[in-house]
């Protein structure tokens, strides 16, 4: 199985697995669409790394092909960088029948998405993700956007692209820390919705450390298989899709006190051993549980512990999380590993006993 076929209310479109670009080009015409130029728009990290190598394979497509890269980093995910990318498309005379390339990371996915869902009203753009966090995660199901003020994606929309290319090599280059933070959100794909998934996750921990081919390819496609059964059942987060929100309430708080100097992936793991502690003072999760669950965060060289904020500095900040409705807290919890559900009636308690389990 080298794709996977998504399909939403509002665009189908597949996500490809290859070990190479070669067969992007191919892909792109599989589109059927008549594009006028294309935009290879990447960070400073990753353009040199990928950007030529792409523009190579996209020669034989007898298409105008111009590169644009900026700042890299969750610091410059703002409109400051938006207005760059939108004078360089004016500049160059990007139409509606132009398509967008976002080779990068996350950050690169949803500035890309986002200046596509907004530049003339909406283009086409695909995502091409470099990072495991972007490859297994945020350039599926159409979420674009930025930040503002410190307050992560609290500006986007939902966009669709034409398609996913996955290719597995570049991993390769991934610094070890940036891989350890994709961990995080596979971790929680196995947590909320298969048990299955967890135990691959701690009987091939080597294999997928050394990134040996067959068992992150296998990895990759179980979260794609995860995120995009739920991406097509709940495209614009109605319900269902909050689920894939497990870890972040507290996950983003934990990221915004501390500016963006901690990665992602590794807010999340704290964000979702709080919401497990949480799950087992209810009652929901058992020691054990609780036992394994830490182990494999720790494994796979994330957090188990933050120090230097306060747990009333963190329950402050999660009331403005974007997701929280009529000043009520929504967290997903787990029911058991592999089922999670979704709680807006926890008291101040509850969750300051999961924050608290997290602090040093």
């Amino acid at each position: 199985m080298n794709s996977i076929h998504v399909e939403t209310p509002l665009k189908n479109y597949n996500i490809h697995f290859e070990a190479s670009f070669k067969s992007l080009p191919e892909h792109i015409l599989e589109l059927k669409k008549n594009y006028s130029k294309i935009a290879i728009i990447s960070d400073d990290q990753v353009a040199p790394l990928y950007t030529s190598q792409v523009k190579t394979v996209l020669e034989s497509l007898n298409v105008e092909i111009l590169n644009f890269d900026f700042a890299h980093g969750e610091i410059n995910k703002n409109y400051k960088t938006i207005n760059l990318i939108y004078d360089f498309l004016i500049t160059n005379q990007f139409d509606r029948q132009s398509l967008l390339i976002a080779l990068g990371g996350g950050v690169v996915g949803d500035m890309v998405g986002f200046t596509a869902a907004t530049y003339m009203r909406g283009i086409d753009f695909i995502q091409v993700p470099t990072s495991l966090l972007a490859q297994v995660d945020s350039s599926i199901g159409g979420k674009t956007g930025i930040d503002f003020n410190g307050y992560k994606n609290i500006v986007g929309a939902f966009h669709q692209p034409e398609m996913v290319y996955v290719n597995t090599k570049t991993l390769r280059t991934l610094p070890t820390q940036e891989f350890a933070s994709g961990m995080g959100e596979v971790i929680k794909h196995s947590l909320i919705k298969d048990e299955a998934y967890m135990s691959f996750l701690e009987n091939n921990v080597d294999a997928i450390k050394g990134l040996n081919h067959e068992a992150i390819t296998e990895l990759i496609k179980l979260s794609c298989l995860i995120k995009s059964d739920v991406v097509s059942k709940d495209e614009r987060e109605q319900g269902l899709r909050a689920t894939l929100n497990f870890g972040h309430t507290i996950g983003h708080a934990i990221e915004r006190l501390m500016n963006f100097k901690r990665l992602h992936g590794e807010c999340v793991a704290l964000g979702m051993l709080a919401a497990s502690h949480i799950s087992y003072a209810i009652g929901h999760l058992t020691t054990s549980d609780m036992d394994r669950i830490s182990s494999l965060i720790d494994l796979y060289n994330l957090p188990v512990k933050i120090d230097g904020l306060s747990p009333e500095t963190i329950y402050t900040e999660l009331f403005f999380d974007k997701k929280t409705k009529h000043h009520q807290l929504n967290f997903v919890l787990l029911k058991t590993i592999g089922t999670c559900y979704m709680d807006n009636q926890l008291n101040e308690k509850l969750i300051m006993e999961g924050i608290k389990a997290i602090l040093k």
